[in-house]
């Protein structure tokens, strides 16, 4: 605990107010949670702000961004609270992009495989510049967040899984049992078995690879909503919403699963069953999870800046907690995008299971559902594939298989390491994808909360005067007082629009640039999505 004594460094470096973060600490107030830890100098411990233990004196306290923050000081993380259950970092961390999009890349494994070098160079930075940027932001290096993800993601294995300790390590990114244990042993002052006997309680027994984990969340959360959006774009075949669950299947590798999420009404939190036919992914499919529900949104944060608009601050009231739906793999969203175009979400629906049904793969573990048969297909195959046989025009045919070609040889991929701008760049530099489908691609599928396609019919119907929708000069010049929010504003507006005119059927856009082909001439527009 030696380095306790060198955390005055970071009192004047970090962007928490200790009045205000003393006040969420007295009052356990969940909205706090995983916004910053308390690091408790008389204990050497740091804990959520929701800890049931008695609240510390506030001169003993000192405020962190991160839990990496305050392992890189030398504090153990609190047995009680547990910080391995908390919510995620929030996506938008306001002042650092750079530091959001290596995060998610962090989350994603990039460390476990590879050195800090080469993470910043996929961010555009230098090395040094990263480490300067993470020790500003969030008072940790990238190697000890990745660290520190790794021990915590380990613990929540041992407390809520009965997985074998081997399989707790290698799901957990470790490279070796030996740095595992002694990570733990570290951190804990216990070792793995040890941890697991004391846990207090039992873990739900395990099938096999049947794992059920808890995706914490900060309140409120408009699950309701959220199952809307995602039930009627739900894929046939690979996803379906029934009831208060979503389930689907998966394939990493060579390893083919099931996700069911469900909410857990006593808690702040969702609930993952997942069947794998390999434990080691089960860190990746967690973190996809949490993005399709958008579990990292700072809904406190959102609404304090859209509810400056007095069209979203009643949206918001209505309708608290909202979140941006994810995508569990970023080409199947954009193939889902592509097949929308046009036509209303119903009848892209409608398309993407004949799609599914055609080029997918039949899914070995769907036994108990029916409904989910197949695995949506992937790029390799539908690059080669007669794409129109399923009933598309030709041209967006040849724009799914452009779209797979770029994907399947690498040459494009969905993990958010390039910025907003860079992105749409990108993606409309693709024949068929114009702004909109660009924007809608990097809403769901990137996770970029400042996203906005101006043309959309059904952001222009919900902000229409009496001459009828604005146009979509108007909605840009709008949407700058949104920013950066404007992808959860988009979501506000579409939720509030009535069914029969959210779904309505498309229009469209001229595209801005003349250097595709002619398939991006017209790029659609549809009003939900």
């Amino acid at each position: 605990m030696a380095r306790i004594g060198l955390d005055a460094r970071y009192s004047f470096r970090m962007d928490l107010d200790p009045q205000h973060c003393y006040r969420a600490l007295r009052t356990r107030d969940a909205r706090f949670d995983g916004r910053f830890f308390t690091a408790v100098r008389s204990t050497g411990i740091y804990c959520r702000p929701i800890c049931p233990a008695p609240t510390p004196k506030a001169e003993n306290c000192l405020f962190l961004p991160c839990a990496a923050a305050a392992a890189e000081l030398g504090y153990r993380p609190c047995r009680r609270c547990r910080p391995e259950t908390s919510p995620g970092t929030p996506a938008w961390l306001g002042t650092s992009t750079t530091v959001s999009r290596t995060l998610r890349l962090i989350d994603d494994g990039a460390l476990d495989r590879g050195s800090v070098s080469e993470l910043a160079a996929r961010v555009g930075v230098g090395d040094r510049q990263l480490r300067r940027l993470f020790l500003r932001h969030l008072g940790a290096s990238p190697v000890s967040v990745a660290q520190t993800r790794r021990v915590l993601f380990a613990k929540k294995l041992i407390d809520e899984t009965a997985l074998p300790m081997v399989q707790v390590g290698l799901s957990a990114g470790f490279s070796s049992v030996r740095r595992f244990n002694d990570a733990i042993r570290s951190t804990y002052g216990r070792s793995p078995r040890e941890l697991r006997s004391h846990r207090g309680r039992k873990a739900p027994s395990d099938d096999g690879y049947n794992l059920t984990l808890s995706l914490a969340y900060r309140p409120p959360f408009d699950w309701n909503t959220l199952q809307r959006f995602l039930a009627v774009r739900a894929i046939p075949g690979v996803e379906s919403v029934v009831e208060r669950s979503y389930r689907r299947t998966l394939v990493l590798g060579d390893s083919e699963g099931l996700l069911e999420v469900t909410p857990d009404p006593g808690a702040n939190q969702l609930i993952a069953r997942i069947r794998l036919e390999d434990a080691r992914h089960v860190q990746t499919i967690s973190q996809r999870a949490q993005r399709i529900f958008d579990l990292g949104a700072d809904p406190a944060v959102i609404a304090s800046d859209l509810g400056r608009d007095p069209i979203l601050a009643e949206l918001l009231r209505a309708a608290p907690g909202i979140r941006v739906p994810g995508a569990w793999d970023g080409f199947e969203l954009a193939v889902r995008a592509i097949l929308g175009q046009q036509i209303s979400v119903k009848g892209a629906t409608t398309l993407s299971g004949r799609l599914v049904a055609r080029f997918g793969h039949p899914a070995r573990l769907a036994n108990d559902y029916p409904d989910l048969a197949f695995l949506f297909p992937t790029p390799a195959i539908l690059a080669e594939s007669d794409v129109a046989a399923i009933g598309l025009p030709q041209a967006r045919a040849e724009a799914i298989r452009s779209l797979a070609r770029v994907v399947a040889s690498g040459e494009l991929d969905f993990d958010g390491s390039r910025d907003l701008e860079d992105s749409i760049a990108r993606l409309t530099a693709l024949p068929g994808i114009g702004e909109w489908t660009a924007h809608y691609i990097a809403m769901r599928a990137l996770r970029e909360p400042d996203a906005l396609p101006h043309s959309d019919l059904g952001l222009r119907r919900a902000l229409a005067d009496p001459a009828g929708p604005i146009s979509a000069s108007r909605l840009r010049v709008i949407s700058e007082r949104w920013r950066p929010w404007r992808a959860y504003a988009a979501m506000l507006l579409w939720t509030s629009m009535p069914v029969d005119r959210s779904d309505a059927n498309v229009v469209h856009e001229r595209s801005c640039t003349s250097r595709n082909s002619t398939l991006n001439e017209r790029d659609p527009s549809h009003g939900s999505g």
